[in-house]
């Protein structure tokens, strides 16, 4: 995975970021921020290492 491709992943969550300065609530804001970064991690990781199989049970090909 090459650095253009985690910045691609993360410019797709900019605008959702962005957003969230309009909420007047802290709690509301830090909830969501913390459910927007796990959702980026989630994209970077799977990116990173590759495809999930669609067979859970598969460990191999």
């Amino acid at each position: 995975m090459e650095k253009k491709d985690v910045i691609k992943i993360a410019e797709e969550k900019w605008p959702e970021l962005r957003a969230l300065k309009a909420l007047e609530n802290f709690y509301e804001y830090e909830k969501r921020f913390e459910e927007l970064w796990l959702e980026l991690g989630r994209k970077v990781l799977e990116a990173s290492i590759s495809e999930p199989s669609k067979d859970h049970r598969i460990k191999k090909k």
